[in-house]
């Protein structure tokens, strides 16, 4: 069936090989999380191989990758019209723009790789170009405008449930885009024959069996302590509300004394440790000069420490986006301030046009890059603000290793979408890569916890007012990807890419 879909694929050009092209990229997108249908690149990848192979030009290949990338992420990022519906009266005018325009953009990624395969020869090498150019763009796409790896195919691997800890396993080893890499040219081959369907089989038995023995390999024992993730579950449209902020900061107050309550009941009497993480800037005062709000968050966590995101004012004079570290009576032990911010939400990117202001003051102000907080009676930390968790190999500061990651985020803006769960999913990722167990507080859900496998621990759903206790689990040695970053998956990508252009001429007899 499928050789017959390829060749039918082969007969077409013009619009219809475009809109091809689209339908295969729309398809596509129903891989990612929350609907796991990743059995459709059997079918998606090929039929991009089949759009490549019978383009004459390789711009014509290209503009039909460029098709199946707008197709891939019309679909995939359709949540961020949520956040523009929050502000419907302002931006109504961006509800049918804002998303094509990014698909097109994203999708000239994608165009890329489709034209680099077209240069080199059909068969296994074109398989390997497209896998090593995709993920070379990939790569590419986390760096260009400050960047925006939403959505890497190797996140399709990411399923509920056993199957998916096991298979996301090598992200260890070669991060997500490693497993781009394998995904694409194994479904790339499936249209070779038998053969190459068997050696496909055979690989996907192997990846299976490794990620079987990496869940074995033991971590670190568990220090001790609980982790009080709240969730105050405020609307976007309240949160920044001057007439509620009384009651949402006495909300999470509320959350965090039963927190504090049932952590005490679930370890021994005068024993028990623990530290409170409340949401990005769920707290509506400034921490920074607000003595007694800090107080008042010391007190209802009994003098454990808390992880509290909150807005600041920074030397420059403009916002910053921060996660607050109080002790003891309302001391501050340390401040994150966020570094990845979101172009256009957060701040107005540099390389716009003189003039032209659309984020008033600029916006936030920028921290200086992965930190580890050492504070006073928890295992040191690395903090991720929201956006920054869908960035492999640029969450941990690398000389100075922390025990877990905390990822403090505000999902309201994206309501009950695919949007926050396939955050939480880059969430889970970033601990398998760097071998740390990450627990996540998010205003509206999704709130969970992850051991340094990226098992999940825990969770709370959407919408959902409460608090989840888990004990603080045990970080793994660093991973070979902690150790070598995206230097590994990118040379990987770049050696099958060389590979796939290589002649390899037979001998004559």
């Amino acid at each position: 069936m499928l050789d017959r879909l390829m060749a039918r694929l082969g007969s077409l050009h013009g619009w219809r090989a475009d809109m091809a092209g689209l339908a295969g990229g729309m398809l596509t997108a129903l891989a990612f999380p929350p609907i796991h249908l990743f059995p459709v690149l059997i079918a998606t990848i090929p039929v991009l191989i089949a759009l490549i192979g019978a383009a004459r030009t390789t711009v014509t290949a290209a503009r039909r990758g460029w098709w199946f990338g707008f197709g891939l992420n019309l679909v995939g990022l359709y949540w961020i019209t949520e956040a523009i519906l929050i502000e419907a009266a302002r931006f109504w005018w961006l509800v049918p723009l804002a998303v094509p325009a990014l698909a097109a953009v994203l999708a000239v990624f994608v165009a890329v790789a489709a034209g680099a395969a077209h240069l080199a020869r059909p068969g296994w090498r074109r398989a390997l170009v497209l896998g090593g150019a995709w993920v070379l763009a990939d790569l590419a796409r986390q760096f260009i405008a400050t960047g925006f790896p939403w959505n890497p195919i190797g996140s399709i691997w990411e399923l509920p449930g056993i199957l998916g800890d096991v298979m996301i396993q090598p992200a260890a080893w070669v991060g997500v885009h490693g497993l781009t890499l394998v995904t694409l040219i194994c479904a790339a081959l499936l249209p070779l024959g038998w053969r190459w369907r068997c050696g496909v089989a055979g690989m996907m038995a192997a990846w299976f069996a490794a990620g079987l023995v990496r869940l074995d390999q033991p971590a670190a024992p568990a220090p001790g302590s609980s982790v009080v993730l709240v969730q105050g579950n405020i609307a976007q449209g309240q949160k920044w509300s001057r007439a509620l902020v009384t009651s949402i900061f006495e909300r999470y107050l509320h959350l965090t004394r039963e927190g504090i309550t049932e952590a005490r009941a679930a370890q021994p009497a005068g024993d028990a440790q623990a530290v409170v993480v409340w949401p990005e800037t769920a707290s509506p005062f400034w921490l920074e000069t607000d003595r007694p709000a800090r107080e008042m968050i010391q007190s209802a966590s009994e003098g454990y420490p808390s992880l509290i995101g909150a807005v600041r004012e920074g030397n420059d004079g403009r916002p910053r986006n921060s996660l607050f570290a109080l002790v003891g009576n309302g001391a501050i032990a340390g401040v994150y301030d966020k570094w990845h911010l979101v172009p256009f939400g957060e701040y107005q990117p540099d390389w716009l046009p003189l003039g032209i202001q659309v984020v008033p003051g600029g916006g936030f102000g920028r921290g200086p890059g992965p930190r580890t907080l050492h504070v006073p009676g928890i295992p040191a930390v690395g903090p991720l603000i929201c956006y920054e968790a869908i960035f492999p190999g640029q969450v941990v500061d690398q000389a100075d290793r922390p025990d877990w990651l905390v990822n403090v985020t505000n999902d309201a803006w994206f309501g009950d979408s695919t949007g926050p769960r396939q955050h939480l999913a880059a969430a889970r990722m970033r601990a398998v890569e760097e071998g740390l167990p990450l627990f996540r507080a998010a205003n509206t859900g999704i709130s969970a916890a992850f051991d340094a496998h990226g098992r999940e621990l825990g969770r709370l759903g959407m919408r959902q007012t409460g608090v989840l206790v888990i004990p603080l689990t045990g970080a793994l040695p660093p991973t070979l990807f902690a150790r070598g970053g995206l230097a590994i998956p990118g040379s990987l990508a770049f050696f099958c890419t060389i590979l796939g252009f290589l002649p390899f001429v037979k001998k004559q007899h």
